[in-house]
């Protein structure tokens, strides 16, 4: 799989928005984090996998799925973009977008209904506190 061809599976999903993180390409969902690029290892973000997947994940295709410390905690695996199955990346963003939407949406959506996007939170401000 090319960048190109992850940036346009991860924008087909509606809800997403295009930022940054570090330098390279992230994904939001309905405001909160849905994948990146990673550009250490040309790698992306999978969420919404669970640790026994994730093991067997490691296990039978060490060449496409790896981890760093960082995702060790979550439920995370990372996957190499060039011998990342298109199908498969699509697949496993679906399942992490689809955990990101908002249930009564999600339920508007599958019955093939358009429903209106969700309002995205509103940015905090930050306040400056008094002085004593």
């Amino acid at each position: 799989m090319t960048p190109k061809q992850f940036h346009d599976i991860a924008m087909s999903f509606p809800g997403v928005e295009q930022g940054s993180s570090y330098g390279m390409p992230s994904y939001k969902a309905f405001g909160k984090f849905f994948t990146r690029l990673r550009g250490e290892d040309a790698s992306i973000v999978l969420g919404d996998i669970r640790h026994d997947e994730r093991e067997m994940l490691l296990e039978a295709d060490p060449e496409t799925f790896h981890l760093t410390d960082h995702y060790r905690s979550g439920p995370w695996v990372l996957a190499r973009l060039k011998p990342l199955d298109v199908k498969r990346a699509r697949h496993y963003l679906e399942r992490y977008w689809r955990s990101r939407a908002p249930k009564s949406w999600l339920k508007a959506h599958d019955a093939g209904e358009n429903p209106p996007l969700p309002a995205l939170p509103k940015p905090k401000v930050a306040r400056a506190r008094p002085r004593r």
